[in-house]
């Protein structure tokens, strides 16, 4: 990966951003009349439900706030339109999706915001947390920053101790899963660069040691996305089941802490979690990352399981070139480039912009749509201002190689 192909690769992360994913959504998002944001978008754009998921109105939030902040584009002519539109997120968030009866915030909204479901994970705060932090950071808002500190600690006590009545399953088979841990690793990481949130740093390291100690297992180099109480392997579907692009994306999450740092040990134990789910989750028959594997190679329940998702595409892009940057092991480069133009290959849409979000095993599309309540303008935007940021900072020698030595 030398300095013309990086120059390359930010041609195509900066442009992407700027000229394709996010005009998109602008575009054709913004609900003027009800507030917030329609996602429900087919492949032109045209909105074909109108109803609203609670976590793409606070992750658009987020993405336009973090537009705002960003050192990259203080000069960019349309960073009055990307705040007001962060406030117009805001204001939806905060007069419709929250449950007055406990403080809760809904998962599914319709049009004008009356409540249609809330889930027992309290995803939905992580993800408001953040995008009242990057208001508070622009506006320099204590009443946003105090929002964000609310929102988050509602995250962290559901998720520790949710009501009984909510419990998703009974105590017969007690598990943890990946996704709190994982989510609290960067929701503190952005509420530490947005509010300075004093706790952010306590819950990181909470975060990465519970991860190491439960879902990690050398013996098999596996990252385990549902485990027992006790860290042990469930032998049933849901134990078995491993998510690689979810385990990838926690994995550049530590690499960038390790970056933040000057942690050798954390950008270790990120290029490890990568190398090994890059080897449950590659596809080597047809390219692509897997949505579902299963520990001992078995077959999976789930039906969607050899299809390939946006997202998981959109992480792993993200984490081999962190790898790539923060080692210089050549092998972190030629996986991002294999990842980078499979996506780029069957994903984009050439017609209307954006990329389409589900295909089949083989990279035929699967269904045009380019949004709903879970594809919205999140990991793809984030995935092309992050990876812009990683090569900017390459330029400009401020991305500094933790790792000095290749790894095997």
């Amino acid at each position: 990966m030398n300095t013309a192909h990086q120059q390359h690769l930010t041609r195509i992360y900066r442009d992407g951003l700027l000229e394709d994913v996010l005009p998109f959504w602008t575009t054709h998002a913004v609900d003027h009349e009800s507030g917030g944001f329609l996602t429900a978008l087919d492949r032109d754009g045209t909105v074909i439900d109108t109803d609203k998921g609670v976590w793409q109105q606070a992750r658009f939030t987020w993405l336009l706030g973090e537009l705002t902040n960003c050192e990259l584009l203080r000069d960019n002519p349309s960073r009055d339109i990307w705040l007001e539109l962060a406030r117009h997120g805001a204001d939806f968030l905060t007069k419709h999706c929250f449950d007055p009866a406990d403080g809760r915030m809904w998962f599914h909204v319709t049009r004008n915001g009356q409540p249609i479901r809330k889930r027992r994970y309290a995803f939905s705060e992580s993800f408001a947390a953040i995008a009242y932090g990057e208001l508070a950071q622009t506006l320099h808002s204590d009443e946003y920053a105090a929002k964000a500190t609310q929102a988050f600690q509602r995250f962290i006590t559901h998720s520790l101790t949710p009501p009984a009545d909510q419990a998703k399953y009974t105590q017969v088979r007690p598990t943890r899963s990946l996704g709190f841990p994982m989510i609290t690793i960067n929701t503190a990481q952005q509420l530490r660069d947005s509010i300075g949130l004093e706790v952010a740093n306590e819950w990181i390291d909470r975060s990465i040691e519970d991860i190491e100690r439960y879902h990690l297992k050398a013996d098999i180099q596996c990252v385990m996305e549902t485990v027992s109480d006790t860290g042990e392997i469930i032998n049933h579907f849901d134990g078995r089941t491993l998510n690689p692009g979810h385990a990838i994306e926690g994995a550049w999450f530590i690499m960038l802490e390790g970056r933040h740092r000057h942690d050798s040990r954390l950008v270790e134990l990120g290029c490890t979690m990568l190398d090994w789910m890059w080897q449950r989750g590659w596809d080597n028959e047809y390219g692509g990352m897997l949505y579902f594997t299963d520990v001992y190679h078995l077959p999976v329940q789930e039906y969607w399981h050899d299809m390939k998702f946006w997202w998981p595409h959109n992480e792993t892009i993200i984490a081999t070139l962190a790898a790539y940057l923060l080692t210089g092991d050549e092998k972190y480069a030629q996986w991002h480039q294999l990842v980078h133009d499979w996506s780029y290959r069957h994903f984009p849409d050439p017609q209307h912009g954006e990329w389409f979000g589900y295909l089949h095993r083989d990279g035929r599309l699967s269904v045009p749509l380019k949004g709903n309540l879970w594809k919205g303008p999140f990991h793809l935007p984030r995935m092309l201002l992050t990876c812009w940021k990683l090569l900017e900072d390459s330029a400009h020698n401020e991305t500094t190689k933790v790792l000095d030595s290749k790894r095997p």
